[in-house]
């Protein structure tokens, strides 16, 4: 079964495999099977092709997934930065965006610590 050209796992209930999906969570999953009528528990070989297209129809009417939804959070980064914004220069500078504090935290955003070294320069002996 495919999405929005992501290949739903057939051995995982269809509430956890919808998620492999960009923009589809557990929540917006199980809000979608329930709209379509399908029971929460059936596996994704079970999956008759007209309940795959009603779930397949209902992603594509309703909800921006993938490479539009990934397009749309790029602009609105792309938009913070040029009108430089707070956000936006955050952003450009790869640190935390949302005023968390990068004294001491923020290793995730700023990479591994760049520590220097002794200041001496090594010379080699012959």
């Amino acid at each position: 079964m495919r999405i929005a050209g992501i290949t739903i796992p057939d051995n995982k209930r269809l509430e956890i495999g919808l998620s492999s999906v960009y923009g589809i969570g557990r929540p917006l999953a199980k809000k979608i099977l329930d709209k379509a009528g399908i029971p929460l528990g059936k596996k994704g070989k079970e999956v008759t092709p007209a309940e795959e297209n009603k779930i397949r129809e209902m992603i594509e009417n309703s909800i921006k997934v993938e490479g539009d939804l990934k397009r749309e959070i790029a602009g609105n980064i792309k938009r913070l930065k040029d009108i430089e914004s707070y956000r936006g220069i955050r952003h450009s500078k790869n640190l935390p965006v949302r005023g968390q504090r990068t004294k001491s935290n923020a290793r995730t955003r700023k990479g591994p610590r760049k520590t220097m070294g002794s200041g001496k320069v090594k010379v080699e002996k012959k």
